[in-house]
């Protein structure tokens, strides 16, 4: 059972140390402190553990320093910032979690991009010693990547020439539209086993400028000083504690019919309708408690469920109560800690999108898919509502816009591709929805009525395990993310796609394939015929 709960505390990979305006996330990982067995964590090469601590400090940076405004990523390791992911651990793992390892690695990184780009928290690589694979895939993911120039250290991509995969974390794709690196060095770079040094690297646009030994912990505080002073702080922050149990999430597994109940309440209670409020309340207000908490289920879903194929999506509450949390969002949007609240729910919400499970929504008297809550309707891969006078769904403004999917539309404007003018129907309209108009404007799939409820949502579901996990996946992927593709889509898809068809392939993981064989006396063979 992995658990994803983590706090600076109990650390073991990273040193989070914060002085005034700039973070320093260190990297030091400890290679007995795996986790699993038979591998050790040499040259500060990672496991999902690592990761997981990783995520948590770029998460406590956004909502408990607030104040930060570059924060430098490096190595305590002399002469290796990180050798990427572990080999040993990746050879060893089951296709599934490989898999699922490379997409919460990539959520990560798409974590720092996500603060860059909307809080604008510069995030800065300084490559002290050599980035292989997957570090050099955490580097990328940084605004700005500087390099020692000490005769040896060198960035490189050597998952193709060195283990028959790819780079698991999007590293191809970010290469050619986030550096925007020519395809033709790109091809030569990425079939380089030993990667590229100092000139070389900057003049293929690999990173941003290197520096000798000498000069290069100077070069770095001179350009974190430079990128500070250009950022205004904000704060003070909040503290995020341990999730210690659900409040407002409850799991219902049924592990013997493969599907799962999940349910997520709305608030209760007297909610605050201002700033001073919510800071007082902190990590307790619902819509931060509530999400952190469907995140922490969703990754346990992923990685300690893997036979759960279907998951139920339902809501309880009031439909009031959601709309009113939703009001205040909206009004506070430009305060730090609301924005980085609803930032949040957009990140837990893409997660859902990404998650290799089916999604049904079911909506009967009780529910409160309203506003926010209402994201994970649309979001489902088909929805059930009840035709009873007393279920309802409703829209608020966090519908239009603020919570956005990877292929940057909302998940209205993804379901209305064909229907643009529907959106102003039902913005225009009226906030609250019965079954008959839900159906009409096409918010919803089925209305069964309550004579036929139990049985169809019966039939729904186990027609829906019974059928092919592989094909489900696939068939998902491709449906959930119409419309414009985006740097995001591309990578999730390639991940999808690619990585779930090499990881399984003879050429790297069969006995005579790259990535079991390698480290071994043994060589790689492969059957060259292409497919």
């Amino acid at each position: 059972m992995i658990n994803f709960q983590t706090a600076p505390n109990d650390y073991k990979h990273w040193k989070l140390d914060i002085a005034g305006s700039v973070a320093t996330l260190s990297m030091d990982v400890q290679e007995d402190e795996t986790l699993a067995e038979g591998y050790k964590l040499k040259l500060n090469s990672y496991d999902l553990g690592v990761d997981i601590e990783l995520a948590d400090a770029i998460q406590r940076i956004r909502f408990e320093h607030p104040e930060v405004a570059v924060v430098v990523i490096t190595s305590l390791k002399p002469r290796i910032f990180c050798a990427g992911a572990n080999i040993y651990m990746l050879g060893s793992s089951s296709h599934a979690f490989k898999v699922n390892f490379c997409k919460f690695t990539n959520e990560t990184r798409c974590a720092i991009e996500d603060d860059s780009r909307h809080s604008g928290r510069r995030y800065l690589a300084a490559l002290n010693g050599t980035a292989s694979g997957g570090g050099y895939e955490l580097a990328i993911a940084c605004d700005e990547i500087y390099l020692v120039d000490d005769g040896n250290s060198a960035v490189s991509l050597p998952e193709v020439p060195l283990l028959g995969v790819l780079p698991g974390t999007g590293g191809l794709t970010r290469l050619v539209d986030k550096r925007k690196v020519r395809r033709d060095r790109a091809d030569v770079f990425s079939t380089l086993a030993e990667g590229l040094k100092g000139k070389r690297a900057k003049d293929w646009g690999l990173i941003d400028n290197h520096f000798p030994t000498s000069k290069f912990d100077e070069s770095i505080k001179s350009r974190v000083q430079q990128l500070a002073s250009r950022q205004s702080a904000s704060g003070p922050g909040i503290k995020l504690n341990p999730i210690q149990e659900y409040r407002y999430v409850k799991l219902d597994l049924h592990r013997d019919q493969r599907y799962a109940d999940l349910t997520v309440r709305g608030p209760e209670g007297v909610q605050p309708t201002t700033v001073d409020q919510i800071l007082e309340l902190g990590d307790a207000y619902w819509p931060l408690q509530a999400y952190r908490e469907l995140d922490d289920v969703l990754l346990n879903l992923r990685v300690n469920e893997p036979e759960i194929g279907l998951v139920c999506l339902r809501t309880s509450g009031s439909v009031e109560s959601v709309l009113q949390i939703d009001e205040v969002l909206v009004a506070n949007r430009d305060h730090w800690l609301v924005h980085e609240i609803i930032l949040n729910m957009a990140r837990v919400l893409r997660r859902l999108d990404l998650t290799a499970k089916s999604f049904f929504a079911i909506v009967e008297p009780g529910s409160c898919f309203a506003g926010n809550l209402l994201e994970l309707l649309l979001a489902a891969d088909r929805s059930y509502m009840l035709m009873d006078s007393d279920a309802s769904i409703a829209v608020s403004e966090m519908n239009a816009g603020a919570l956005p999917m990877s292929n940057g539309l909302t998940r209205l404007q993804s379901r209305f591709l064909a229907e643009p003018d529907k959106l102003d129907e039902v913005f225009d309209a009226k906030k609250s929805f019965d079954t008959e108009e839900a159906e009409e404007l096409g918010l919803i799939t089925f209305a069964p009525d309550d004579l036929d409820w139990e049985d169809e949502i019966r039939v729904a579901i186990e027609e829906r395990t019974s059928l092919s996990p592989d094909a489900l996946t696939g068939m998902e992927a491709s449906l959930r993310f119409a419309g414009p593709e985006t740097m995001d889509t591309k990578i999730y898809g390639r991940l999808t796609a690619w990585q779930n068809w090499i990881f399984q392939r003879p050429n790297a993981v069969g006995p005579e394939g790259a990535l079991t064989n390698y480290g071994k006396p043994t060589q790689a063979h492969f059957d060259y015929k292409r497919t």
